[in-house]
C-alpha cells in the first residue's frame, strides 16, 4: 500500500461504513439494493453526515470571517504605508507586521477554506471506494465482494453506471450518450450552485470597506476563475462522486443563505435588508432605530454607622485607628397638609 492508500485507508472505512448502513437501511425499507438510485439516496446520506460533522468548523469559518472583516481597515493601511516599495526589507517588514496583525487579533486567512480542506480526502476516499468497486474488487472494510460488485455494477436508468464519467462515456465504444448527457448536467449544475454560492457570499455579506481592499479583488477573480477548474475537472469525476459534490454544494449554498439572511455581516448589504424586514414587522429593537436609551441608576442606601462608645473611642484612638463618626440625624419629614407646620426638636423642651 502507498503512502496516499495509507493515509487514505481510515476515511475509505468510514465512507464504506456510512454507505453500507445507508444502504442497509433504504433495502430495509424495500428498495432494490441492486438499484442505482438506492445508492444515490446512500451518497445523500453520506453527505447529510459529513456535513452535520462539519458544523462547528463552519461556525468557526463564519468567524474568522467576521475577524478578517474587522482587521480589513488595518490591513490595509499596512498596505498603503509600503505601497510602491519592492525592496527586500520593506517586503519582510510588511510581512512581519501583517502576520503580527493576524496574530494579535486571532485571525487565520485560511480560515475560510478550512471545511473546504477537509472534504477534500473524504472526496477521493469516495473516487477511490468507486473505482476500486467498479473493477469488482472489495473494499478495505464493511463493503465486501457483494456489495462491492452490487456497488460497481449500479447504474441510474439502466443508462448510466455510477462509476462511469463523461471522459470514460466518450473514450467509449461506442460513446455513452447517456452517461455523457447526465454527466454533462451534474458537471454544470455542480459548477453552477458552487458559483451561486460564493456569489451569494460577496455580492451581499461584505461591507463596502472590504470591497474596496485589494484582498476582495482577488477573492473575485477567484470567484470567476473556480468555476472553470470544476467544469473541466468534473468531466473526469464518476457520476457518484458528482452526486456527492451536488448535494454538499445544495447544502452549503443552504447554509450560507439562512447565515445571511439571519446573521449578517454588519455594515453589509444584507444587514441593512434585515433591519429593513424587522422595521416592517415591527421587531427593530431601538438600538438598531437609533433612539437614546437613558439608564437611572437609584441612590442605594448609606450603611448606617453603628454607635461608638466613649471607652471604644479612647481605645480606637490609643492604638491609632480611625474613630467612626456618629451618623447624622434625619431630616424632619415634611407633610403633605400645607396648614400643619413640622415641629421642631425643641417643640417639647418648650412647654
Amino acid at each position: 500500500m502507498d503512502i496516499i492508500g495509507t493515509i487514505l485507508w481510515p476515511l475509505k472505512w468510514a465512507v464504506e461504513l456510512i454507505l453500507v448502513a445507508f444502504h442497509a437501511l433504504f433495502t430495509f425499507f424495500g428498495l432494490d439494493p441492486a438499484a442505482g438510485f438506492t445508492w444515490v439516496l446512500a451518497i445523500v446520506g453520506l453527505v447529510l453526515v459529513v456535513r452535520a460533522l462539519l458544523i462547528p468548523l463552519f461556525v468557526k469559518q463564519i468567524k474568522n470571517q467576521r475577524k478578517m472583516m474587522e482587521v480589513a481597515p488595518q490591513l490595509k493601511k499596512i498596505q498603503d504605508k509600503y505601497k510602491g516599495k519592492r525592496d527586500q526589507m520593506s517586503r519582510e517588514a510588511m510581512s512581519r507586521e501583517t502576520m503580527a496583525l493576524y496574530k494579535n487579533t486571532g485571525t487565520n486567512p485560511m480560515g475560510s477554506c478550512l471545511p473546504l480542506l477537509v472534504q477534500m480526502p473524504i472526496f477521493f476516499s469516495l473516487f477511490s471506494v468507486l473505482r476500486e468497486a467498479a473493477g469488482g474488487k472489495r473494499g478495505v472494510g464493511p463493503l465486501n465482494q457483494d456489495l462491492a460488485s452490487l456497488f460497481g455494477d449500479a447504474s441510474l436508468f439502466d443508462v448510466a453506471p455510477l462509476h462511469s464519467s463523461f471522459q470514460d462515456a466518450m473514450n467509449a465504444t461506442p460513446p455513452a450518450v447517456g452517461v455523457m448527457v447526465i454527466a454533462a448536467i451534474m458537471v454544470v449544475l455542480m459548477t453552477s450552485s458552487q458559483f451561486f454560492t460564493q456569489l451569494q457570499i460577496m455580492s451581499k455579506n461584505i461591507s463596502e470597506e472590504t470591497k474596496a481592499s485589494p484582498m476582495f479583488k482577488q477573492q473575485r477573480i477567484l470567484l470567476y476563475l473556480l468555476p472553470f477548474v470544476f467544469l473541466f475537472s468534473g468531466f473526469a469525476f464518476p457520476l457518484g462522486v458528482m452526486f456527492y459534490w451536488l448535494v454538499s454544494n445544495i447544502w452549503t449554498m443552504a447554509q450560507q443563505f439562512i447565515i445571511i439572511r439571519n446573521m449578517p455581516m454588519p455594515g453589509t448589504e444584507a444587514a441593512r435588508e434585515r433591519e429593513a424586514r424587522l422595521a416592517r414587522k415591527g421587531k427593530l429593537d431601538k438600538l438598531a432605530k437609533g433612539d437614546d436609551t437613558v439608564v437611572v441608576e437609584e441612590n442605594k442606601p448609606a450603611q448606617r454607622q453603628q454607635p461608638v462608645s466613649k471607652n471604644r473611642a479612647k481605645k480606637l484612638a490609643q492604638q491609632g485607628k480611625p474613630v467612626p463618626k456618629p451618623a447624622p440625624k434625619p431630616e424632619p419629614k415634611q407633610t403633605n397638609n400645607p396648614g400643619k407646620k413640622p415641629k421642631s426638636p425643641d417643640s417639647k423642651g418648650k412647654k
